[in-house]
């Protein structure tokens, strides 16, 4: 459904001192410097996939979102999204498409957003009987009812950012470029945006291909990850098989007992050291990163101490990716640690 190969978009940017005199001078004689925001990116993504595409601010994200759906021209390369050269902007394409932009609003402000949808409607050519029903099955799954008619400018951010979902897949597109959609929203509406773009994925066998700076988004929808910096792709593959690469080590956490219990062996300060490397504490709560290879042991002597609330998880995905970047940065890293390497020590999270 979406195809870059070798993908490249420069910008020619005019430089000049602050200044009233570079000012003056950059009227007849300017400097420019070329920008490289996305350089020789490729890869596919077929029909149904969600697929999570990440990367620092300014490593070209919303850049590829901009040629995949036709806004800007590519330097260089070849772009192909259903079977469309997304730079012609044909109405075949345009009406299997959606970009919907986080920071940006389709909304009109002084109207309420049937008004808008009525636009839509008429702009895509959408028939009536369609339309009611689509209408229909988006108030129900993003609960719409209430806000279609309040002026735009009465809503909140949350209730705004859920119309403008409604309004960008009024014609039914099949593919989704979702470009920071959860950006400014509580938790609550951030896990009804997630709850939707996976319906709606599920029910129309849509492709999705979703930014996002909060990594619970990317974790709760996308199986996949390709990640780029400096716009050049750095990694495309499963999300779990990265974080397990980039760094197979547990966040143990758990509560230790406020007295230890009679017959119970407890855990002694040294002892934690030795049962893993000690990520945070709060009272008597604990985390630990322990080994993959050491876990069952340490779980067993937590549970012979009586412990509460243990847990068990994977690495942060913040984590992995900053690993990520500083080893695409040409800086040494230690990816169990996730910081800059340093003299080499015992593994934690083997018991002696």
């Amino acid at each position: 459904m979406i195809r870059a190969r070798e993908l490249t978009k420069h910008f020619r940017v005019h430089k000049r001192s602050p200044g009233l005199a570079a000012a003056l001078r950059s009227l007849v004689r300017r400097t420019y410097q070329i920008v490289k925001a996305v350089d020789g990116v490729s890869f596919t993504i077929e029909r149904g996939e969600r697929v999570g595409f990440l990367g620092p601010n300014g490593a070209g994200k919303t850049t590829t979102l901009k040629v995949l759906s036709g806004l800007l021209h590519p330097t260089s390369g070849e772009v192909a999204v259903e079977d469309h050269v997304p730079y012609r902007r044909q109405a075949g394409f345009l009406g299997k498409i959606t970009l919907v932009m986080g920071q940006k609003s389709q909304l009109i402000w002084d109207l309420p957003p049937s008004e808008t949808y009525a636009m839509n409607r008429a702009v895509f050519d959408v028939p009536a009987a369609q339309y009611a029903q689509t209408l229909k099955e988006l108030t129900e799954l993003l609960e719409l009812g209430p806000l279609l008619d309040k002026p735009t400018r009465q809503l909140s951010l949350g209730e705004r950012m859920k119309c403008e979902l409604a309004a960008a897949l009024l014609h039914r597109p099949t593919t989704l470029f979702l470009d920071e959609p959860t950006i400014g929203l509580d938790v609550a509406m951030q896990v009804a945006i997630r709850d939707f773009v996976r319906s709606y994925n599920q029910r129309h066998e849509a492709t999705v291909l979703l930014t996002s700076h909060y990594m619970d988004d990317v974790v709760a929808l996308c199986p996949r990850i390709i990640v780029i910096d400096q716009g050049k792709l750095i990694h495309d593959g499963d999300l779990r098989q990265l974080i397990k690469t980039m760094d197979p080590d547990k966040r143990v956490s758990f509560t230790l007992p406020p007295a230890p219990a009679p017959g119970v062996p407890t855990i002694a300060e040294d002892e934690l050291a030795r049962l893993g490397a000690l990520l945070a504490r709060d009272g008597q709560r604990i985390t630990l990163r322990v080994a993959d290879r050491a876990l069952p042991a340490v779980i067993g002597r937590l549970l012979a101490a009586k412990v509460t609330d243990l847990a068990i998880e994977d690495p942060p995905l913040e984590d992995v990716l900053r690993v990520m970047f500083k080893s695409h940065a040409g800086q040494a890293v230690d990816p169990a640690a996730g910081t800059l390497a340093g003299p080499a020590e015992p593994a934690p999270g083997e018991l002696s």
